[in-house]
């Protein structure tokens, strides 16, 4: 959810001007960003639920996917290159979950 809240965010911001007044009202009644605040308040209450039976320890050593997912939406949604830093950066991501739950 946070990486699809984070292509919502970047589609919003391609619509806004310099920052002003203005500019932030217009923001503020985008749709797509009114539903990246929307998908990420679900995400919130979601994240509340699996906490209640999931260890904090574990639960957000998997927030750390999220910088695996987002580079990968942002190619395909957007077409953002990904280097071979990237993938040695997910590889070192997947290794560090692989070391702590196993």
């Amino acid at each position: 959810m946070i990486a699809m809240g984070q292509v919502l965010f970047k589609f919003a911001s391609q619509t806004t001007g310099t920052f002003s007044l203005a500019s932030l009202i217009t923001l503020a009644v985008n749709p797509v960003f009114i539903a990246a605040l929307a998908l990420y308040g679900f995400g919130t209450v979601v994240w509340i639920y699996v906490l209640r039976s999931v260890p904090l320890t574990i639960a957000y050593s998997f927030m750390g996917l999220t910088f695996c997912f987002v580079p990968v939406l942002a190619q395909l949604v957007f077409g953002e290159p990904l280097h071979f830093r990237y993938l040695m950066g997910t590889l070192l991501i997947v290794a560090g979950l692989v070391t702590i739950h196993v």
